[in-house]
C-alpha cells in the first residue's frame, strides 16, 4: 500500500513540474511581440517560430508511442519541428520566414499536441510500474520532457536577448547594479581526489554523458574567488587584449577576425562609453557583474592574466571538494538532491542567482552563504562558467535510446563543458553532476569563466 502511494506521489510530482516547466516556457514567448515570431535573433539558431513548435514536438515525440499509446495526427509537423540546430561552423541556415507554417497553424498543433499528451498522461501510467520496450520508465522520459523544456526556457532566454527592445513585451526586471569595487583573490585548493558522474544504480536523473561514476585525483591549484567581472574584462580590452596575436588559437583567431569581434556581444560602445545590454534596457556597464563571452574569449583572458581555464575536475573539486578531503556532493546518500557548494539545503534565493529569479546577473559577491568548503564563491546562477575540458563521455557511456544524438553527437573535441547555472537556469539541473556544454565561439549564452594557477 505505502509503495503504491509513494508511486502515486512521484507520478503527481511529475505531472505539476511539466505543467511549471510549460509555464516556464509560455512566459518566455509572451516577451515577443507577434510580428517578431519569424526573427532569427542568433544567426546560428532556428527563427523563433520554430521553437513555438518544438517544444510540443519534442513531447510527442518522445512520448507518444512509448508512453500515452496515441497515433500522429500531423506527422510533417512531427518531423519539421523534431530538432534544433547546434551552433557549430558548416555555414549558417538559409530559410525565409515563409517557408515556415502560419503562427495560427502552429498554434493550433501546438495546443492539439498538448492537449492529447495531457489526455494519455491523465490515464495513470505514471503511477504505474510501467517501462518501455528498452526499460525505462516513464518518470525517466518525462524528466527528459521537463528539464529538456527548462533547457530552451533558457536558451530562449538569451536568444530574446538579442532582439531588439521596441521588439519585446517589457516585463520588471531585479537589478542589482551598485556593488563596490572588490578586490578578487585567488583561493588554494588543497591536491585531492573528487567523484565525477552519476553511479547507475542512483535514483537521481541524470542525462546520458553524466553517468559513469568515476574518481579524478586533482592537484593542488589555486582559483579566483569570483568569476571575472566586466571590470577586469574591460582592463584586458584597454590592454589591447582583442588585437594581442599571441593570445589567441589560430583558429580563435580566425573566428575573431573573420567576424570582427572586439567585445563582448552584451557590451555597446557608445562614444567613450559602454553600456550593457539587458533583457530590456541598456544601462551603464555593471562593473562588478560576470562578464558574458565565448571560450574563445575566456582562453584569451586567461592566457593575459597568466593563468588558464580550470578542468572540469578542477571546478568540481572548488565547488564540491573540502580542505579534509570529505565532498559535499556526495557527503550523504540520504538527500542525494541537495547537494551543493553549500552544503544540503535546497537551492534558494540565499545562495544564488538562479531558478528564474530575475533577467539579469547580480554582482559576483552577492551571495556569500552560496561558497563552497574552500571559500570559493557564486559558483552556482549567475552564469554557468567554462573549463577546459573537452566534452567527451565518461567510462561505460551508453546514449539514451530515445535520444541518442542528444550527447553522443557532440563528442567531437569542439565542445567544451559548462558548469554551474545562470539566472535563468532551473533549480533541478543545478545537481552537482549536471554538465552543459558549447562549442568555443558561441557568444550568447549567459556564460562567463574564473581562472585557475597551478
Amino acid at each position: 500500500m505505502l509503495a503504491t502511494q509513494h508511486t502515486a506521489t512521484a507520478g503527481h510530482t511529475l505531472l505539476e513540474r511539466l505543467y511549471e516547466a510549460r509555464q516556464r516556457s509560455d512566459e518566455i514567448f509572451r516577451l515577443v511581440r507577434g510580428d517578431s515570431l519569424y526573427e532569427r535573433p542568433i544567426p546560428e539558431r532556428h527563427r523563433i517560430i520554430f521553437y513555438l513548435g518544438h517544444l510540443e514536438a519534442f513531447d510527442w515525440n518522445l512520448l507518444h508511442d512509448r508512453v500515452v499509446d496515441l497515433k500522429s495526427f500531423q506527422p510533417e509537423f512531427d518531423r519539421l519541428f523534431a530538432f534544433g540546430i547546434d551552433p557549430v561552423g558548416g555555414g549558417l541556415p538559409d530559410d525565409r520566414p515563409s517557408d515556415w507554417p502560419l503562427l495560427s497553424a502552429v498554434k493550433q498543433y501546438a495546443s492539439r499536441v498538448r492537449a492529447a499528451v495531457d489526455q494519455g498522461l491523465a490515464n495513470g501510467i505514471l503511477d504505474s510500474d510501467f517501462r518501455t520496450s528498452d526499460g525505462f520508465s516513464a518518470a525517466t522520459l518525462m524528466n527528459v520532457a521537463i528539464e529538456h523544456r527548462l533547457m530552451h526556457a533558457e536558451t530562449l532566454a538569451y536568444m530574446l536577448h538579442q532582439v531588439p527592445l521596441d521588439r519585446k513585451v517589457w516585463q520588471a526586471d531585479r537589478l542589482q547594479t551598485d556593488a563596490a569595487p572588490l578586490s578578487q583573490r585567488m583561493i588554494e585548493v588543497s591536491t585531492g581526489a573528487i567523484q565525477l558522474g552519476l553511479s547507475r544504480e542512483s535514483e537521481v536523473f541524470g542525462w546520458d554523458n553524466e553517468f559513469g561514476t568515476h574518481t579524478v585525483s586533482v592537484p593542488a591549484f589555486a582559483i579566483d574567488q569570483y568569476k571575472v567581472t566586466n571590470r577586469q574584462f574591460l582592463d584586458f580590452i584597454t590592454a589591447g587584449g582583442y588585437e594581442a596575436r599571441t593570445l589567441w588559437t589560430d583558429d580563435d583567431w580566425e573566428w575573431k577576425t573573420a567576424n570582427a569581434i572586439v567585445h563582448p556581444v552584451f557590451w555597446k560602445r557608445e562614444g567613450e562609453a559602454w553600456l550593457y545590454r539587458t533583457m530590456f534596457d541598456e544601462l551603464p556597464l555593471p562593473m562588478e557583474w560576470p562578464v558574458y563571452v565565448s571560450h574563445a574569449e575566456a582562453a584569451a583572458y586567461a592566457r593575459w592574466a597568466g593563468k588558464s581555464l580550470p578542468t572540469e575536475a578542477e571546478w568540481q573539486r572548488a565547488a564540491y571538494g573540502a580542505p579534509g578531503g570529505e565532498e559535499r556532493a556526495y557527503a550523504s546518500y540520504l538527500s542525494p538532491d541537495h547537494r551543493y557548494p553549500w552544503g544540503n539545503a535546497a537551492p534558494s534565493s540565499r545562495f544564488g542567482n538562479f531558478d528564474f529569479g530575475g533577467w539579469s546577473p547580480t554582482p559576483v559577491n552577492a551571495f556569500p552563504a552560496g561558497q563552497s568548503s574552500f571559500g570559493v564563491e557564486d559558483l552556482l546562477g549567475n552564469g554557468w562558467e567554462w573549463t577546459s575540458t573537452a566534452f567527451a563521455p565518461f567510462p561505460g557511456f551508453e546514449p539514451f535510446p530515445f535520444y541518442r544524438g542528444y550527447s553522443a553527437d557532440f563528442f567531437d573535441g569542439k565542445h567544451f563543458v559548462m558548469k554551474g547555472g545562470s539566472a535563468r537556469t532551473a533549480a533541478c539541473m543545478l545537481r552537482s553532476t549536471f554538465r552543459n556544454w558549447f562549442q568555443p565561439h558561441y557568444q550568447y549564452s549567459y556564460t562567463g569563466f574564473r581562472c585557475v594557477r597551478r
